[in-house]
């Protein structure tokens, strides 16, 4: 079953149009299998709040629980601290908030097998060779549910190139070696080479999880492509299916609406991260990631970052950040392999995030926070200046995004990261 609707204007689709497909997927899964007794809905938390997918919960919620069936929903947390009863009700309004199930991704998991050595070493042409656990959340495999809904949005992502389809369930719900491993593999084999595209090493991962252990789950998938000019979700399309084939549509759609070329490398970048959104660097750096093919050679990114009061999601993490640092690929590659770092191998994620989290080098990132000394923000290899400070000089209530002229000066503003990639055409076209 596909279901694939794009809007025909730049307004976007309509709330109610996109129910309406909703619902006519839901009594074509209906005609096809019977009445659904247990549905999982499994959103993203609220990182992803712009991909609508709080309210595509919504309208299943109201289908499902109105046909009588019984309806669980379990954000796809990753390794992300659990979702908020504000956050909630934000996200997902009047669905209660005891519904939730909170995903954790050390206690959680099963595991359904692995893809095997020689198929990684062949997806990465040898640059890794060790095999990776295939693991999710068990409720995902549990028979009682004859629906599991996943939605999300496709959109350019730093480790698979594009966000969504089975990266929900073997990263969002998965277990601590898939989600380690495919962060560090998607580290080594360049993230460059990777955002923005669809057949990147980490999706044909997850491609070969999905089909050899998952594909007979009752899964369908809804993926949504959207932007947010404003802080107004557009829902540009919206792609229905069991299979892949919904998502390399979508992934088509993304590529047109969130990758936006700039005509030269820019100087200075000021980014701004919502304070609802965004309270640590682990996920403030998309910032990082999503600029970093923008960015000129010794150019300077500005990240105005009010609500950051945290390195990582959780004590380990934000620990492992503290101690180590974002100081570069080669420089984390080598600490990495060192006898006394056994605790960054024991988290291969988290040596993935050091990783893009660091520009190498080759431009400056002035992090500027409220809640963090500017000794602990320069701790981890960055520099610091005062939010108050440089929020007054560019201001994020009075730049308009893209180009600015601040003091005489070209800045480049952008107000939510996490909606899009930023690429140099001079360089990509080179």
């Amino acid at each position: 079953m596909d279901l694939f609707k794009v809007a025909e204007t730049a307004e976007g689709l309509s709330n109610d149009e996109i129910a309406a497909l909703l619902e006519k997927a839901l009594r074509d899964w209906e005609s096809c299998r019977g009445a659904v007794r247990n549905a999982l809905v499994i959103p993203p938390d609220f990182t992803r709040f712009h991909s609508n997918a709080g309210f595509i919960t919504q309208v299943f919620y109201r289908l499902l629980t109105a046909r009588g069936a019984s309806v669980d929903v379990m954000p796809a947390l990753g390794t992300h601290v659990p979702v908020s009863e504000p956050q909630w009700k934000t996200m997902f309004g009047d669905i209660p908030y005891s519904k939730m199930i909170v995903h954790n991704w050390r206690t959680d998991v099963v595991k359904l097998g692995e893809v095997p050595a020689d198929e990684i070493g062949r997806i990465t042409e040898g640059l890794w060779k060790d095999p990776v656990d295939v693991e999710v959340n068990r409720l995902i495999m549990d028979p009682k549910y004859d629906l599991i809904v996943s939605p999300g949005q496709v959109v350019p992502h730093e480790v698979i190139g594009m966000a969504n389809h089975a990266k929900n369930l073997f990263v969002g719900c998965g277990g601590a070696d898939m989600i380690n491993k495919s962060h560090m593999i998607g580290a080594v084999c360049g993230m460059e080479k990777a955002m923005g595209r669809d057949h990147t090493p980490v999706r044909r991962i997850f491609d070969y999880a999905f089909d050899h252990f998952v594909s007979d789950r009752p899964i369908l998938w809804v993926l949504t492509v959207n932007t947010a000019p404003g802080g107004r979700i557009t829902s540009h399309g919206i792609f229905i299916g069991e299979g892949r084939n919904c998502l390399t549509e979508a992934v088509k759609l993304a590529q047109e609406k969130n990758i936006d070329y700039v005509e030269h490398g820019l100087r200075k970048c000021v980014v701004y991260l919502d304070p609802s959104e965004f309270t640590s660097t682990w996920l403030g750096n998309k910032a990082v990631y999503r600029t970093r093919m923008a960015m000129a050679d010794d150019g300077e990114l500005i990240i105005l970052a009010p609500g950051v009061h945290q390195f990582g999601e959780d004590r380990t993490v934000d620990g492992l950040i503290r101690k180590y640092g974002y100081r570069g690929r080669l420089h984390t590659l080598e600490v990495f392999r060192r006898e006394d770092a056994a605790d960054l191998r024991a988290n291969m994620g988290a040596a993935a995030h050091l990783i893009h989290g660091s520009s190498d080098g080759r431009f400056s990132i002035t992090y500027c926070v409220k809640e963090i000394t500017r000794a602990e923000v320069e701790g981890v290899g960055f520099k610091s200046a005062s939010y108050d400070e440089m929020a007054a000089k560019y201001d994020p209530a009075k730049l308009k995004y893209g180009y600015n002229t601040v003091d005489g000066e070209e800045v480049y503003f952008i107000p939510n990261p996490a909606l899009g990639l930023w690429i140099n055409k001079e360089k990509f076209n080179a």
